[in-house]
């Protein structure tokens, strides 16, 4: 079973929060830009507080001046207290926003839905790339408070070893597979392989590997490198994002439609700009006015716009997306993807509205209290679940390839197998996901200088606070 081999598949973003080690968490969740957990009150006060009031002789008339003596100590031991009280709290700081890690959990959960079914209305319901990038973008200006050198480095510790771990994995199989240099890219082509381990650009994969019907698909590799099209245009948003700020803060509608106007100009073919930098200029141009929208959802220009003008605003640039579209359908139809300039301004739209109403959730409300586990888990292996999601996908097919071989249940079950090959895979995935959790999970919390853990779905911290 072959599932939809899209060139840019979408994904999910590998943010990080920078608290330091040992910073203590308000979520579970180690891994993404929702700033560091709150303390709660002020840093405590060594020792006990001065006992400065002294006692009175016991005199029924005091000396002339003895009211003054007296005055003095405990005038003393006053300033002493009201100086500890007087003493301001460090500021709080912000915990994690719930609201923000739902909606990644959901786009996860979408790009498995739509890697695997294929549904191009999939990406106009739910543009999973924009709202990450959106995300990304607010999380990380809410970190560019900090030196930008630090918060740049730290970015790139949590963001590389997962990308490491994958690689160890995957490309040692390509050569095992038969996969051999290009002779007539000479040296470039090594240069490329580096793309593995610093991804600036697209890092080569051979277009056929493996058998057709055995474990690996003559496709495995372009399916499971697909991803990392996506870790190579966050590093370029993240080394970018200092002089985006800047250009945003006094620039804010310029700066964040200036990408749009790109997309126009190279994302239509009205201009072509070929190789490594081309590929990486159409990410930033589609999906770079995500990004500074959410410099303004951190900085709250959002707000002091009217909603009723931003919704609107809003609408018509999505209409515009969709009746460009229209227009200009693959054979993939609907796909988003595979129309950068749609994608580019429906993506816009849609973000402004999810950020114009966000609500702060500290906790997860009502009902979705319920799903509270999940969405800590998919935050905390966010890098995880993305790159080997594909992978997993081919493995679940395998799996149900399988069911074919047992004696009498694959005879006997034959058609129902067959009608329902895609649901079954959609239920084999995610012990899949699972294990890939168990077995490569623990690199992201190493990466963010942190206790490796197993499973971190929060129920630690519920337990504490229960």
């Amino acid at each position: 079973m072959t599932y939809p081999n899209l060139p840019r598949p979408d994904g999910f973003g590998p943010d990080g929060s920078d608290a330091p080690a040992g910073w203590p968490q308000n979520s579970a969740y180690p891994g993404r830009e929702g700033g560091f957990p709150g303390r709660e009150g002020g840093f405590p006060v060594q020792g006990d507080r001065p006992q400065g009031r002294a006692t009175a002789p016991d005199v029924t008339a005091p000396l002339p001046g003895a009211a003054a003596v007296l005055t003095k100590p405990e005038a003393a031991g006053d300033t002493a207290d009201s100086a500890n009280q007087a003493r301001p709290a460090p500021p709080a700081r912000p915990g994690r926003d719930r609201y923000l890690d739902l909606l990644r959990a959901v786009a996860l959960v979408r790009v498995v839905f739509f890697h695997l079914f294929g549904w191009a209305w999939l990406t106009v319901l739910f543009p999973s790339m924009g709202v990450m990038f959106a995300l990304a973008g607010s999380l990380m200006a809410r970190s560019l408070s900090r030196p930008a050198g630090s918060v740049i480095r730290s970015r790139l510790r949590r963001l590389l070893p997962p990308m490491w771990a994958f690689s160890l994995v995957v490309v040692p199989v390509m050569f095992a597979l038969s996969w051999k240099p290009v002779r007539d890219e000479g040296l470039w082509w090594f240069l490329k392989l580096g793309c593995y381990l610093f991804p600036i650009g697209s890092p080569p994969y051979p277009e056929e590997s493996g058998s057709p019907g055995g474990l690996l698909e003559l496709t495995w590799a372009d399916q499971a490198v697909g991803p990392l099209w996506y870790i190579r245009a966050y590093l370029w948003f993240v080394i970018a994002s200092p002089l985006l700020l800047k250009a945003f803060r006094r620039l804010p509608w310029v700066t964040m439609l200036a990408p749009v106007a790109l997309t126009a100009v190279i994302g239509t073919g009205l201009v072509t700009v070929p190789g490594m930098l081309g590929e990486s200029l159409i990410d930033f141009a589609v999906f770079g006015a995500c990004w500074v929208l959410g410099f303004a959802h951190n900085d709250g220009l959002l707000k002091e716009v009217p909603r009723y003008l931003a919704v609107s605003s809003a609408t018509i640039v999505m209409g515009f997306g969709l009746w460009w579209a229209s227009g200009h359908l693959t054979e993939e139809g609907w796909n988003l993807d595979e129309i950068p300039l749609a994608q580019a301004t429906w993506s816009l739209g849609f973000c402004a509205i999810l950020l114009v109403y966000a609500p702060s959730w500290r906790k997860l409300p009502g009902r979705l209290a319920g799903w509270d586990g999940l969405v800590t888990l998919a935050n905390n292996r966010a890098v995880t679940i993305y790159l080997w999601h594909n992978i997993l996908l081919m493995a679940g097919a395998h799996l149900v390839d399988q069911l074919w071989n047992i004696p009498w249940f694959g005879d006997t079950f034959d058609t129902y197998i067959e009608q329902s090959y895609d649901a079954l895979i959609l239920i084999a995935i995610w012990p899949l996901i699972g294990l890939a959790i168990l077995s490569f999970g623990w690199v992201e919390d190493v990466a963010a200088k942190r206790r490796p853990r197993l499973w971190p779905n929060g129920s630690d911290k519920r337990r504490a606070t229960a």
